[in-house]
């Protein structure tokens, strides 16, 4: 059960950046969201949306994936970062979901995790963006702030992952993380937080806050 802490830090979170449930990656479909979610691993989503306007003009449906070439898919995502691996997962991916899957994406977390380059992080965002399934992202914003507010002391994303389920109330599992990347990037950055601009700054129980 959320303590009365957490109760207020979500009702400010919820206050600032609203309750919508919409990732930031553009998407017209389960694969398109699969495959723009692993294209921006260690890259921004607005870099990410940028390339997947014509990339998914170019690739219209899962086949045309499984089909690419690796060296134009790579010419193609270049700007992302990680291209060579990310091209060939990619078409990879699409490969199983046509041979396994009948060309859909499946809703399970095993499933989902079977398929080439998709860790737990890529997976939940299907799982809560598509399918509704409550289900906790841990990216670096959400490693980062989940310490500093003391929600966690843990590293590995996987065990920061299960200590927020038990943490957060369910109906902000999926909610959680999509204001955080916002809070992470405008307020709580890494290097030098703005702590005399943040809201939480009352309530914030971090070694990195600023006094002064």
């Amino acid at each position: 059960m959320a303590t009365k802490r957490t109760k207020e830090i979500l009702a400010l979170l919820d206050e600032h950046y609203g309750r919508d449930y919409r990732v930031s990656l553009n998407y017209n479909s389960p694969w398109e969201l699969l495959v723009a979610t692993m294209m921006s691993a260690q890259c921004t989503d607005e870099r990410v949306n940028l390339v997947t306007k014509e990339l998914f003009k170019k690739y219209k449906t899962v086949s045309d994936f499984a089909k690419a070439d690796l060296k134009e898919l790579e010419k193609d995502i270049h700007s992302v970062g990680f291209y060579h691996n990310k091209a060939k997962n990619i078409i990879a991916t699409a490969k199983i979901l046509l041979e396994k899957y009948n060309g859909e994406v499946p809703s399970k977390l095993e499933d989902l995790t079977s398929l080439a380059g998709v860790g737990r992080k890529t997976a939940n965002v299907i799982r809560g963006n598509i399918f509704n399934d409550p289900s906790i992202v841990v990216d670096t914003h959400v490693k980062r702030i989940s310490n500093r507010l003391g929600f966690t002391k843990e590293t590995d994303p996987e065990k920061i992952e299960f200590e927020l389920m038990k943490v957060l109330p369910k109906d902000h599992w999926i909610l959680y993380n999509i204001q955080i990347i916002t809070f992470g990037r405008e307020i709580c950055v890494a290097r030098k937080p703005l702590c005399d601009k943040c809201f939480l700054n009352d309530i914030c129980k971090s070694k990195d806050k600023k006094l002064s």
